[in-house]
């Protein structure tokens, strides 16, 4: 290697399991075949907002919805 390159850092993966129904399972090949894609990449697609900009830590701070507010309210 040349002088002026850097070797890349390996990317570490870690193994997340979670448990699925028979049919859960089923539904879920089913609907990756006529999509053409696999069920790790439909996962991943489906988690990619929560995956990517929340590396840092998150605040505390959770804003209730709005049909929520009212749960509590005393007449």
């Amino acid at each position: 290697m040349s002088a002026g390159k850097r070797k890349r850092k390996r990317v570490k993966y870690k193994t997340i399991t979670f448990k699925l129904s028979a049919r859960q399972k089923k539904s879920l090949y089913n609907y990756c075949k006529a999509r053409r894609t696999t069920p790790n990449k439909l996962v991943k697609k489906v988690l990619k907002p929560y995956l990517y900009g929340y590396d840092a830590m998150v605040s505390g701070d959770i804003k209730p919805t709005p049909n929520q507010l009212d749960l509590f309210e005393e007449d």
